[in-house]
């Protein structure tokens, strides 16, 4: 079937939007009218190499739609059915089975393989020009940057079909890995203290959930004062300027000491050391900022030693459903409102979303997609 999608030709190159072909549902699989897919940092820093994604390809991990279509097998979902597009995985190694798939063993060849991970066209993209060349595709399992994704039924959650569809998308990514930071890694105790790094997208969803723990300080740091701003409005009970003041100090000083929790939520390795600095004895700091690749960070080591735990988190770890259903419910009950960070844009408008959110004035830009 033809589609149109945002093409990258290659390592660095636009967004460029353009007609294909894309396969149709095999055994396993699920076709989904992509109604809308938010932009996150990881397809820029992908664009740019820090994912290995082969090119040309479409990228796109925060789709949202409409089943269309289903292949042989399936029965997880049924066409009709309106649908978040979760991270693929293996579903058979240990960490599946422990119901973990966030940390599938065969994570990178899931995300960024550029073709199909399982059945019997495995390895294949599903995407090609009209002449039949090959187009990289299933970025994260979907490619949907694009009006249709064809992608792994298992990988989908169904989502109630009042909710507000084209806003979804970003729950498979930017969304829940900020909440789930929060809500699946920390789980802060009463009168816990929690200090976000950086509130874009991922920051402030950790805010809007630290608001729902027993947490009792919650600080934002940044440096665009309206970030701050909204961070103060959806639930930081302080926020710290990064541009006046230093923020290690600032945490200590509102703490009154080192912070219990810190989210480092920016990428920036300057920042990774700040938030590790935030946390004292038993203290655990989460890095979720997508760095360049390749980057690495020191630490105070007498420090790290006295309890202190950096932890990684992909994606809010857990499984997708659970916290994508309990996400959506919380956002109707006006305990979550992940809407007053979203801004939408149509398809062709993709390099002027990308442009708006690195100037700082887009929280969660979303592509709408014309049918």
């Amino acid at each position: 079937m033809k589609v149109s999608a945002a093409v990258v030709e290659e390592l660095g190159a636009p967004f460029r939007v353009e007609e294909l072909e894309l396969d149709e549902p095999g055994p396993g699989e699920a076709l989904v009218r992509i109604v809308a897919s938010g932009i996150c940092h990881t397809d820029e820093i992908t664009r740019h190499g820090d994912l290995p994604m082969p090119f040309p390809g479409v990228l796109g991990h925060e789709g949202a739609g409409v089943v269309v279509a289903v292949g042989d097998g399936v029965t997880a979902v049924r066409p009709g059915d309106h649908v978040v597009i979760g991270w693929p995985s293996c579903g058979t190694c240990r960490n599946c089975r422990d119901g973990e798939p966030r940390y599938c063993a065969r994570l990178g060849e899931a995300l960024c393989g550029g073709g199909r991970l399982l059945g019997p066209h495995a390895g294949r993209p599903a995407l090609r020009r009209p002449g039949g060349t090959p187009v990289h595709s299933h970025f994260f399992g979907q490619s949907s940057f694009a009006t249709y994704s064809l992608t792994w039924a298992e990988a989908l959650v169904v989502v109630p079909k009042d909710a507000p569809l084209a806003l979804l998308g970003p729950l498979a990514c930017g969304f829940s890995t900020g909440a789930g930071a929060v809500l699946n890694t920390l789980r802060p105790a009463p009168g816990a203290s929690l200090v976000v790094y950086g509130v874009g997208a991922v920051g402030l969803a950790a805010v809007m959930a630290a608001r729902l723990t027993p947490a009792t300080t919650i600080i934002a740091v940044d440096r665009h004062p309206a970030r701050l701003a909204l961070a103060a409005e959806l639930g930081a009970t302080h926020t710290v300027d990064a541009r006046a003041a230093d923020p290690v100090a600032e945490v200590r000083r509102l703490c009154d000491g080192p912070t219990d929790h810190a989210l480092e939520c920016t990428g920036v390795i300057s920042v990774v050391r700040q938030a590790a600095d935030s946390v004292g004895m038993l203290g655990t700091c989460v890095l979720i900022g997508g760095a360049p690749a390749g980057a690495e960070f020191g630490l105070d080591h007498l420090s790290t030693l006295w309890g202190k735990r950096i932890v990684g988190t992909l994606g809010g770890s857990g499984r997708a459903q659970p916290l994508i259903g309990a996400l959506i419910e919380l956002h109707r009950q006006g305990r979550f409102p992940f809407d007053r960070l979203a801004r939408f844009y149509e398809l062709g408008e993709i390099g002027e979303a990308l442009a708006a959110s690195r100037r700082g004035e887009v929280i969660k830009p979303i592509l709408r997609m014309d049918h």
